[in-house]
């Protein structure tokens, strides 16, 4: 069934997101992190009791496994910023003695000759030669070595309907009843959608090639830059690698199985060694409407991804987003999408050997042996943390050598065992229980079917897993686990001794002699989130770490050229918690292990995305995803408005620039 019944139902795009990675699909007996942490930590006591934050009412998360005693006091921070002070209000806020601007908005021109941005009078053909919404991931590609010119490629992860679109949604009073008592609540109400709407939200989605540069201190498109590309939900690609022209890909429209439309619901990403960026496919599932039938061969495949959900209704439409008129398409999402950013003519490429999962980002290293070695999380409840090993080496002289490298290696994806050490499993086909036997007919089934290849080879069921970071300074690896709420009451055991993560944790994984390819490896807990001021929660920041610096659910990050920890969040964003998400610097190294401070804030109802630096460290790239979108916001009446912005002008999605004042490294 669908999980979003008609688009007139009362949830944002950005509920309806956060609900469907709330749900959790997994339905393994596998161990979950949070039994293997229990485990790990026996030794302490687990303090009992519900959560005493005012702002959150919650069960105390199993993750506060580790007591405040454990919390050490922090020496001298790598960090030297005045942090900024945590709160909730229409503005970005940087800490003193930087600059921060808005680079780019939605609707902004991407070419010389893209029509000027008129939210009244939208349009797909447009859309598509102007800046995508919702910008998740960046990468930045320097131009001849350059920190000062290069290319930024940006994710367009999805749409806002009710915040695009003129008088589409409205807020209407609704009489509930509950316990026999009646009380009118406002809500927003979503519109009809139209195919003119429907081509504008598709041409929305997708990515942006641009060029940028600074002169005189400031960022600038380069709008007649030769780069510049939009990549859609209809730009023409490739399915390569295992996958490429198996059974379960072919659709009418490409009976090969080789040629895909388009790419959707891109999150996080990344950039190879070799310039190339990458575009991971996340909650691909939406997209689709339909029945699929208890006897349907895929029935279980599609109910393990949660095909189809029905967030958009872009299937009344166009037919292969309709599972009962194309059963395979869905098939055909959920990949790595790798793309030549220097060939704005050239045909971006599904690299099916990563594995078809709900993608947050795909963050790469090369290896000490010359391999190239690419980390995943798949975002839902109880998944999989992957990674990619290729069978072929890097090579510095010859780009062109690397082109096909994502096509042909092993993907791994990681158990977490009590002891404080891992394994990562291999995912091919023939080896252990990955068999015809239990219904992988091939390599191809292997990584269609990724999460069931997990489940079988008893991989370890994280508390939803997003970005996943290699250090190339240190050889560890950062892996941000948002929350995990739905660890309901009646699952408690023995093992599972709290219900409801709710603020998350970053665990540090140390590759064993720094080699990334290793399959045994050793991990810790670096941070349990949350509050440390209230004793119950059991976050382990530093005692340094102030009443600004401790934040929850950690989203995406990035590794700076010093090799220190970024983190940016996704879920603090309420007016009744007093804060919203921002930009936190964590220190990893030394005495100041576990310290946290915040460095840049977004305005309420916006996430924060995409933290990005230059080679140099003097320019930090941020994506600033759906502000406004908060309590009763629509077109007309957005929860808050970018302060730059004329009267009558929509709350935008932004990709804003931070640099120093004076110049010199982001510190």
């Amino acid at each position: 069934m669908n999980e979003r019944a008609n688009p007139e139902e009362f949830l944002t795009p950005t509920q309806v997101r956060e609900e469907s990675e709330d749900i959790g699909r997994n339905a393994s007996a596998n161990p979950t992190i949070g039994d293997v942490i229990n485990r790990r930590y026996s030794r302490r006591g687990f303090l009992a009791g519900s959560l005493g934050v005012a702002a959150i009412a919650t069960t105390v998360s199993p993750l506060a496994l580790i007591a405040a005693d454990e919390a050490k006091a922090a020496g001298a921070s790598a960090f030297s910023f005045d942090e900024v002070e945590a709160g909730v209000d229409e503005m970005h806020h940087v800490a003193a003695g930087y600059d921060a601007e808005i680079l780019l908005r939605w609707g902004d021109k991407v070419f010389a000759d893209s029509p000027d941005f008129d939210p009244m009078n939208q349009t797909a053909a447009a859309q598509a030669r102007q800046f995508g919404y919702n910008n998740d991931y960046i990468g930045f590609i320097p131009l001849d070595g350059s920190s000062e010119r290069g290319l930024l490629v940006v994710n367009h992860e999805y749409t806002n309907a009710e915040l695009m679109f003129p008088a589409w949604a409205t807020v209407v009073t609704e009489v509930e009843e509950k316990d026999g008592v009646k009380k009118e609540v406002q809500k927003v109400k979503m519109g009809e959608y139209t195919p003119e709407l429907i081509g504008i939200e598709m041409m929305a989605h997708g990515g942006t090639v641009i060029e940028i540069a600074r002169t005189g201190g400031k960022w600038a498109p380069v709008l007649d830059s030769a780069y510049n590309r939009r990549i859609t939900v209809e730009t023409p690609m490739m399915l390569t690698g295992p996958v490429a022209g198996s059974d379960r890909v072919k659709t009418k429209a490409d009976p090969s199985g080789t040629q895909v439309l388009g790419t959707l619901n891109n999150c996080a990403g990344g950039v190879t060694p070799w310039g190339t960026y990458l575009m991971a496919e996340e909650n691909f599932h939406g997209y689709f409407i339909g029945e699929v039938a208890e006897n349907d061969p895929q029935a279980a495949a599609y109910k393990r991804y949660g095909v189809p959900s029905g967030w958009y209704v872009w299937g009344t439409v166009h037919e292969r987003f309709d599972v009962a008129r194309e059963p395979n398409e869905p098939n055909r999402f959920g990949w790595i999408v790798e793309v030549d950013p220097f060939d704005a003519g050239s045909t971006p490429k599904k690299r099916t050997a990563l594995g078809r999962t709900k993608h947050e980002g795909a963050e790469s290293i090369v290896n000490k042996d010359g391999r190239v070695v690419i980390y995943c999380g798949d975002d839902e409840r109880f998944d999989y943390v992957y990674k990619f090993v290729t069978a072929g080496t890097y090579d510095a002289a010859d780009r062109a050598a690397n082109m096909d490298l994502l096509d042909q290696g092993t993907l791994y994806v990681a158990r977490f065992d009590a002891d404080g050490t891992m394994e990562w499993l291999p995912l091919v086909h023939g080896e252990g229980p990955l068999t015809a036997e239990n219904g992988f007919r091939d390599q191809a089934d292997v990584l269609i079917e990724a999460r069931r290849a997990g489940d079988v080879l008893g991989a370890t069921r994280m508390d939803r897993p997003e970005d996943v970071q290699p250090n190339p300074k240190t050889g560890k690896v950062y892996v941000m686990l948002t929350n995990n709420t739905r660890r309901k009451d009646d699952q408690v055991d023995a093992a599972n001794p709290r219900a409801k993560n709710a603020f998350g944790h970053i665990i540090e994984i140390t590759e064993t002699d720094v080699d990334f390819a290793s399959t045994r490896s050793t991990w810790n807990v670096l941070l349990k989130c949350g509050d440390p001021s209230v004793a119950e929660v059991g976050a382990t920041f530093s005692t340094a770490t102030t009443a600004n610096g401790w934040f929850g659910m950690p989203d995406n990050c990035a590794i700076d050229a010093a090799g220190r920890l970024w983190v940016s969040t996704d879920g603090n964003n309420r007016k009744e918690t007093g804060r919203t998400d921002g930009l936190w610097a964590v220190d990893t190294e030394g005495d100041a292990r576990g310290t946290s401070k915040l460095f840049f804030r977004v305005p309420v109802g916006a996430e924060m995305c995409g933290p990005t630096f230059t080679p140099n460290d003097e320019t930090l790239f941020l994506a600033v995803q759906h502000p406004g979108d908060e309590g009763l916001a629509t077109f007309e009446a957005p929860a808050t408005r970018w302060p730059d912005f004329k009267d009558g002008m929509p709350t935008r999605p932004s990709v804003v620039v931070i640099t120093k004042q004076g110049g010199g490294k982001i510190a």
